[in-house]
């Protein structure tokens, strides 16, 4: 990642400052401006693939979701703000959103059904940073995607190898399965999802 600009702002301003039209995606970490960089073509494949299955199983189910294709994320009491790869709303929800009409924002936890996030180089946020405020908003499921086995050996074991790990809210803490090859991802939003890690890394 590079920074876009160094000087902290408030939420407020990143949000008036985000360019509509931006060629690439921005994050709030700790009141700073991040650049995210563009996903490979592996990481764009899998992302597209996973917004697919989801999306099919919304459709399928005729569940009351909503894939959105541009979101900002504010975790309670930070200068923080995600973009993630993926994110489902409850669309029933979405009224408690004071600016999620005018600025596709969320600030409620309540609103979430689940984020995704494909691991990049920056892994840290995604295990570290994104999984604990993640928590502390109460959105009830997390997937981590590492594709590669990027992470760290305490998240993903050792030897690292592709890991795709799911935390899910229980009584108000996040625990984490974690999923390899042939195994049938479980997810809470998504309960008869028929998806192996597999089949998403090789996309």
């Amino acid at each position: 990642m590079t920074q876009a600009l160094s000087k902290p702002i408030s939420f407020d301003e990143f949000v008036a400052w985000y360019p509509e039209d931006a060629p690439c995606k921005y994050e709030l970490y700790n009141g700073r401006i991040t650049e995210m960089p563009l996903g490979t073509g592996k990481h764009s494949n899998i992302t597209g693939f996973i917004t697919g299955e989801i999306y099919f199983e919304i459709r399928r189910m005729q569940l009351p979701y909503s894939v959105p294709g541009d979101c900002l994320l504010k975790p309670l009491d930070t200068q923080s703000v995600y973009q993630p790869d993926i994110i489902v709303l409850d669309k029933g929800e979405l009224s408690k959103e004071p600016r999620w009409q005018k600025e596709s924002v969320i600030t409620l936890g309540s609103s979430v059904r689940l984020v995704v996030e494909v691991v990049s180089t920056n892994w840290q946020n995604d295990y570290l940073k994104k999984a604990g405020d993640y928590e502390l908003m109460g959105i009830p499921e997390y997937w981590i995607v590492d594709y590669l086995g990027l992470g760290g050996r305490r998240f993903i074991g050792n030897p690292k190898s592709p890991t795709l790990s799911v935390y899910q809210m229980i009584d108000g803490e996040y625990e984490v399965m974690q999923f390899r090859g042939d195994d049938r991802v479980k997810s809470l939003a998504f309960s008869e999802l028929e998806l192996t890690v597999q089949q998403i890394i090789d996309n």
